[in-house]
């Protein structure tokens, strides 16, 4: 993975504001339409290396799980958003997934 493809994502993330999310898919379609490549996986992997300075809590899988590996983490911080979530410890993608970037 490039530098090019890890500053793409970076910067959609940065765009998510508080109480919303997106998902891995969401955020791959908008950096592919921009640099035509990439998936989810490379979303969570240019995450994983660098996704420590952007608010990595608010992308969550199609399922609206965060990260299994800081999920409580996550959790504590979508809810001090006012995220919607379900009982379940899913965000309530329908409400808190944000419309797609362009």
């Amino acid at each position: 993975m490039d530098d090019e493809y890890v500053e793409a994502v970076l910067d959609v993330v940065d765009q998510i504001p508080p109480g919303r999310v997106m998902t891995y898919g969401d955020i791959a379609e908008v950096v592919g339409a921009r640099l035509e490549r990439g998936g989810p996986r490379q979303v969570g992997a240019a995450l994983r290396v660098a996704g420590a300075a952007v608010p990595w809590w608010r992308v969550v899988n199609a399922a609206g799980r965060p990260p299994v590996h800081k999920r409580l983490e996550a959790l504590d911080v979508l809810r001090a958003e006012a995220c919607p979530m379900v009982d379940d410890g899913r965000v309530r993608l329908s409400a808190a997934r944000l419309q797609k970037m362009t």
